[in-house]
């Protein structure tokens, strides 16, 4: 029987390897104490699996990876129904729901665990009831978060410290270089695995929290491309209180007001849409293709087509 948002028994860093783990949880205050004790039970079972998966990651073909796509946007802007229709075409691989969750179960033990995962995890998402299911395209940011410190969606396990890690692993200001370092290579792994996992050399990235890091991304991957989304201001606030609401009820492991996270919500709209502006213009000509949620939803197809026709794709 799968759990709900509203009981889930563990927070997604059971999928996490056990220094990230330590890394993320080392002093700090622990208000759902059940829940924090019951992750980390599973997290330490799973624990030899997950080094058995990285034995196996040092053989994989470090081939290039050749001009990603990127769909940002802020949350709640429409970048899972840009996901979901691009990644119809069968050239783009991409993570799954399962390998956000299990990244270093990515290549061994997912034939079991992936049956496991997908008897108990929630069947839809909370506030618009998106349906979920382990093999759906998913957004990577879940993944690199569960194999370093140095990624923004701690922020939900542990959302009295939202603004910290707004600033040091949305924004990168004042973080170190190997802060920087260990989230571009636990990024690298994420996409190469994925794309090994699937047979597929283009990968299709869906990620809110990459819409801050643009610099890094194309220090990466210098022939990027990019698909930025764009919805209405207040829209998209309202929206994104009520999702983070209660996406945080589900996986935080602290409590933390309505008022302080409406707060650092409207912060981090500010902070990701500064930033964007801000460095949108070191994007090369033909890279980016900025479109609106309105447009996205009411002509699928003809805003699909102009996408592929701005950056350049061929339909396969």
């Amino acid at each position: 029987m799968p759990f709900s948002f509203d009981n889930l028994p563990v927070t997604t860093l059971i999928g996490a390897d056990s220094k990230t783990f330590d890394c993320v949880t080392e002093g700090i205050n622990i208000d759902k104490v059940e829940k924090f004790r019951a992750t980390k039970l599973c997290q330490r079972l799973l624990s030899p699996l997950y080094r058995l998966n990285d034995s196996a990651y040092q053989h994989l073909n470090t081939q290039e990876i050749k001009a990603p796509i990127f769909i940002i946007g802020h949350w709640r802007s429409g970048t899972t129904f840009a996901h979901n229709l691009l990644s119809r075409d069968m050239q783009f691989g991409y993570c799954t729901t399962y390998q956000t969750v299990f990244p270093h179960l990515m290549l061994r033990g997912r034939g079991i665990m992936s049956h496991i995962a997908a008897l108990v995890m929630p069947t839809s998402r909370p506030k618009d009831k998106a349906v979920l299911s382990i093999s759906q395209p998913q957004e990577e940011e879940f993944a690199i978060a569960n194999m370093t410190h140095a990624a923004y969606y701690h922020a939900l396990i542990f959302p009295q410290l939202m603004g910290l890690y707004r600033e040091k692993y949305l924004l990168f200001n004042g973080s170190s270089e190997q802060d920087i370092g260990d989230f571009c290579s636990a990024t690298k792994r994420v996409i190469r695995t994925a794309l090994h996992c699937q047979g597929k050399s283009h990968f299709l990235s869906k990620n809110p929290p990459h819409t801050a890091r643009i610099p890094i991304l194309l220090s990466m991957f210098p022939d990027a491309k990019f698909i930025y989304i764009f919805r209405n201001k207040g829209d998209v606030l309202r929206s994104t209180k009520e999702f983070f609401r209660q996406t945080t009820d589900a996986v935080a492991l602290q409590n933390i007001s309505t008022q302080q996270l409406d707060y650092e919500i409207v912060k981090t709209y500010d902070a990701v849409i500064d930033k964007y502006e801000q460095d949108r213009i070191l994007i090369p000509e033909g890279s980016l293709c900025e479109v609106s949620f309105e447009h996205l939803t009411s002509h699928p197809q003809s805003c699909v087509e102009m996408i592929y026709k701005r950056l350049g794709l061929k339909m396969r």
